[in-house]
């Protein structure tokens, strides 16, 4: 599928701010994104307004745009909504052993993925691998008015994880190690220690300290 230049520009820069390879607080310029796509500014200048309508940027005219930083109190926000959305599907599943056995296996190949990401360094991806390991728990729940909710979440999600991955590293096998607890936790079935061990896992990953939501 071809894309138009505007397009393609939205597109990629977009993918730079998901992936954290533009943080939040960065000031760019038209001139730079244009001379690393090798394109004109007019693609570029609309590629920016659709990201500042999205709330992805913030413009500045002569100056530059600015990435908007995560705001005060959006992680707490996304994983409350996270933790309510998943607990959920994974009760729906604890009745219907197939479905939690297919999960199961979803999970489990998701699991493969990540760790070859993370062996790579492949941040943007991991973080992508990890949003889509959460949302497969969702979609398991069967409900497509919550599987297409929780849609709006990921690409928040994965921005969050792509930051906190770069403020410590080391936290890439800490999520695939948790992301392992998880899944043994869904196939026993063990709803109510999956709730308690997924908000854990997401409130250290994302340097919400400890106690419950």
């Amino acid at each position: 599928m071809s894309y138009s230049a505007a397009e393609s520009v939205y597109r990629e820069v977009k993918e730079l701010i998901l992936s954290g390879e533009l943080p939040g607080g960065d000031l760019i310029s038209e001139g730079e994104i244009a001379a690393r796509m090798s394109c004109s500014r007019t693609p570029v200048r609309e590629a920016f307004l659709r990201l500042e309508a999205e709330g992805w940027m913030r413009l500045y005219p002569k100056r530059g745009a600015l990435v908007v930083p995560v705001a005060d109190g959006e992680a707490e926000h996304v994983v409350d909504a996270r933790r309510l959305l998943e607990t959920h599907a994974v009760r729906a599943v604890t009745s219907a052993p197939p479905a939690r056995e297919q999960l199961e296996r979803t999970l489990r190949a998701s699991l493969d993925k990540q760790r070859e990401l993370a062996e790579r360094g492949d941040v943007g991806g991991f973080s992508g691998a990890d949003a889509d390991f959460h949302r497969n728990i969702v979609a398991a729940g069967g409900n497509p008015l919550l599987d297409t909710f929780y849609a709006g979440l990921r690409e928040r999600q994965r921005r969050m994880t792509a930051r906190s991955v770069a403020r410590d590293p080391a936290q890439l096998q800490k999520i695939i190690a948790d992301h392992a607890h998880l899944v043994d936790l869904v196939a026993a079935g063990d709803a109510d220690a999956f709730d308690e061990a997924l908000e854990v896992h997401m409130r250290e990953v994302h340097g919400l300290g400890g106690g419950r939501l």
